[in-house]
């Protein structure tokens, strides 16, 4: 098994303690949820149920009593189900006590057993603080609806309030993580090759398992994204709706999203969808941002309502730019695109997205990993009088200094021109002057290769990280 080392040393260590745990596991569809607790708690299982989506309550309890004699036997089945008070008695009754080894219940797509209306968490509460809680063993609530599983388990103002002792919320392969797993694919590419498909995909298991070895990642893409039955042309379809109610919403916010490179503010969001400025918009940007679709920057010494929301799914990105409306897909679509506008624009962001995410990398290769940091984001409007600039990364240190970090994706060194230098240096001045700050500002270039400098850029570029160091730490 690749990665996952944090939350595999936590999930062991609940099997060693001298009570009974409820282990609350989240994240978004495909993330890896389901293999990962199978695959840690495989020798330990004794009971697991996965709900259905809208399906009634009398089916999810008939395939409770299924799974009662499952894993039970026949001499399980002594007395109908018909509410969920009763399949937690048959379970309870079924469930072997006083046994040395730690067993573990695992419940999957919870919100999905919930249903709307459903009395299954009421009762779970009652059966949990009535009986489990006094037993060796480890209750596994998982659902990949992130949002719904934070208000309604980890929240729960009832009887399972404080009552989940461990929490994981599992995030998407960072790229070392994704790296060695496409090596135990036999996929055999290098540093740029993995962040170009990762650029498209993200570091979801499943998705990357659709890589194929002998091929290029140039061949992959147009395989999985533009042939006729390409798995990831069919998936959008499928992925807002099994994770949110009245996801269109959701949906109409990541499309909003996707139209700006940039980001938008709350207000942006607002001016280009229906959303009015309430609890609904809220809602909806606190579920995408908990279920890793989007990302929530905060802007340099301003207010909440400066936040920048970028789209940061990887995944949604490349389909909505390259996939969505499009009806032209066939083969070899991919290499059409290469150096043109589009792929230019859409590499840049993505790659933008990507170094943000890997903050903590770049850290490390600045040597700042052991000072305390607050990264965000600086926005300046264009005025009359001035050009507007945008800083998408910076990094503000506790040692009196500035990280202000320009990302760019090139498939060679990047040439520092001595134009573009010389705009590097007018932005840490003007601003130097906006923030009046005294700290010491860092002109820092995160790019693939490197750069090529101009005479006359050499020492107005403090820093250089190239794409290797992205790949030198495993957790975001």
């Amino acid at each position: 098994m690749v990665g996952r080392i944090t939350e595999k040393q936590e999930m062991l260590e609940l099997l060693v303690s001298n009570k009974a745990e409820m282990l609350a596991m989240y994240g978004r569809r495909r993330v890896g949820k389901t293999f990962l607790i199978k695959n840690v708690y495989k020798d330990h299982i004794a009971f697991e149920f996965t709900g259905t989506q809208h399906a009634s309550l009398q089916n999810q309890l008939f395939k409770f009593k299924e799974k009662i004699i499952t894993h039970f036997g026949e001499s399980a089945n002594s007395k109908d189900i018909k509410s969920w008070y009763d399949a937690f008695e048959a379970l309870k009754n079924g469930m072997k006590t006083n046994v040395d080894k730690k067993q573990v219940i695992f419940f999957d797509e919870l919100p999905w057993i919930c249903g709307s209306r459903n009395t299954f968490i009421n009762e779970l509460s009652y059966w949990w603080n009535d009986w489990a809680a006094y037993q060796n063993i480890v209750v596994v609530l998982c659902g990949s609806a992130a949002s719904w599983m934070v208000q309604k388990v980890l929240n729960h103002k009832g009887g399972l309030h404080n009552r989940v002792t461990k929490r994981i919320n599992l995030h998407p392969f960072t790229l070392a993580e994704s790296k060695l797993f496409l090596e135990s694919q036999e996929v055999k590419w290098d540093h740029y090759q993995v962040i170009q498909f990762y650029m498209a995909v993200g570091g979801i298991p499943i998705y990357l398992q659709e890589a194929k070895k002998n091929e290029t990642v140039t061949q992959t893409i147009d395989r999985i994204f533009f042939t006729k039955d390409g798995f990831m042309r069919t998936e959008y379809n499928n992925l807002y709706a099994a994770l949110f109610n009245n996801y269109q919403n959701h949906v109409d916010v990541i499309k909003t999203l996707a139209e700006k490179w940039s980001g938008m503010t709350r207000q942006e969001v607002i001016s280009k969808t229906k959303f009015k400025d309430g609890g609904g918009l809220t809602k909806v940007l606190e579920e995408l941002e908990t279920a890793s679709f989007i990302i929530a920057t905060p802007s340099y010494k301003k207010h909440k309502k400066d936040i920048v929301y970028r789209l940061a799914d990887e995944y949604s990105l490349f389909y909505l730019k390259f996939i969505d409306n499009k009806t032209t897909l066939g083969k070899n679509e991919w290499l059409k695109h290469f150096g043109s506008a589009k792929y230019k624009i859409w590499s840049g962001y993505a790659f933008e997205n990507l170094c943000i995410k890997h903050a903590e990398a770049i850290k490390m290769a600045l040597g700042i990993s052991g000072i305390h940091t607050e990264t965000s984001c600086f926005i300046f409007r264009a005025a009359a009088e001035n050009d507007g600039f945008q800083i998408d990364l910076l990094i503000n240190r506790a040692d009196q200094a500035m990280n202000l970090c320009e990302i760019k994706f090139y498939s060679d060194d990047f040439r520092m021109t001595d134009e573009y230098a010389d705009k590097l240096r007018s932005r840490r001045e003007q601003f130097r002057y906006l923030t009046k700050t005294k700290k010491q500002l860092f002109n820092t270039i995160i790019t693939t290769f490197g750069i090529k400098h101009s005479p006359a850029s050499l020492g107005q570029i403090d820093q250089v990280i190239t794409m290797d160091k992205l790949f030198t730490i495993e957790k975001f």
